[in-house]
């Protein structure tokens, strides 16, 4: 019987892909595991390099790729007891990676566990800042009780380094009616059918992309618009968003007192700060804009 099924998405992963697959098939797990990649039209080498590695290898094309409905489609192919995410770009950071996320289950009320994400060699103080503060070394366990307590937190996954009991999946599946931040809506779903999920930060990956300014505030301003959208936003996800990005900023002010980081690279990251607050202030208040501007906001195309 197949106990992990690793499931992967490539689009034009050629630089990533081998590191990635070399990290999943160098695991040492217990039990039997498959691995499924789905190519959604890669022109580069994605799919020569992952077929050396001799994963289960399907292939849509462009258009029909979801963010929602692929993750589904991929789960709906795969045998194993729990269905494991991987992002094309992210790396294992230990042989026991898969052992790590896995373990969570064995408390039954257990429906989902994610993984920490640390930050590539290189990347901007914006991604270190934000990776560090959401993906910190506590193991939490969400449930009804710690909702009030972990705010804003308290609905966070990520399909780049996460697992799901398949007959949870099953039962909640990823939200089609959202283009982006499915796995936002997958949470949810999840918590509020009574499941618990696990913040395990042992099964770490590395995982970080360098966004420009302007990318930052429309990434924002479509989770804005997801947590409107999802019922979400209240005063306790306010005040407790309100309070962390307070805390990044007052971080980021000693730095440049204490000059530990040149101040052209602390004073673009507080820019970048400021462009994501703009940015979920404004999808949160989406609904008084006009549609066409709504458009040029959105970085996901979420009202095409």
């Amino acid at each position: 019987m197949i106990e992990a099924s690793i499931l992967i998405l490539t689009k034009n992963e050629a630089a990533n892909i081998a590191s990635c697959l070399s990290a999943v098939y160098s695991q040492k797990f217990p039990g039997q595991v498959e691995v499924i990649v789905v190519d959604s039209g890669s022109t580069d080498a994605t799919v020569e390099i992952a077929r050396r590695f001799s994963p289960h290898l399907e292939r849509i094309s462009p258009d029909a790729f979801h963010h929602a409905r692929t993750r589904n489609f991929i789960a709906s192919i795969a045998q194993g007891r729990f269905l494991v995410y991987l992002a094309a770009d992210a790396v294992p950071t230990s042989q026991y990676w898969l052992k790590d996320l896995i373990d969570n289950f064995e408390d039954p009320s257990v429906g989902a566990v994610y993984g920490r994400h640390l930050p590539k060699p290189g990347s901007s103080l914006e991604r270190q800042d934000a990776l560090n503060a959401v993906y910190d070394s506590e193991r939490i366990v969400k449930d009804q009780s710690s909702r009030v307590k972990l705010g804003y937190r308290y609905y966070h996954m990520s399909t780049v380094n996460a697992a799901i009991r398949r007959n949870v999946w099953q039962s909640n599946r990823f939200p089609e009616e959202l283009k982006v931040f499915e796995d936002l809506g997958i949470a949810k779903r999840i918590l509020d059918a009574g499941w618990k999920i696990v913040y395990e930060p042992r099964a770490s990956v590395y995982h970080s992309h360098n966004h420009s300014t302007l990318v930052l505030f429309k990434r924002y301003f479509d989770i804005g618009v997801t947590f409107r959208r999802l019922g979400i936003w209240n005063d306790g996800t306010k005040s407790s968003m309100i309070r962390g990005m307070l805390t990044l900023l007052r971080k980021k002010i000693k730095r440049l007192a204490r000059k530990s980081d040149t101040g052209q690279v602390v004073r673009a990251s507080i820019g970048q700060d400021i462009a994501k607050s703009a940015g979920l202030f404004l999808g949160l208040n989406e609904r008084f804009l006009p549609i066409a501007l709504k458009r040029r906001l959105s970085a996901f195309g979420v009202f095409e």
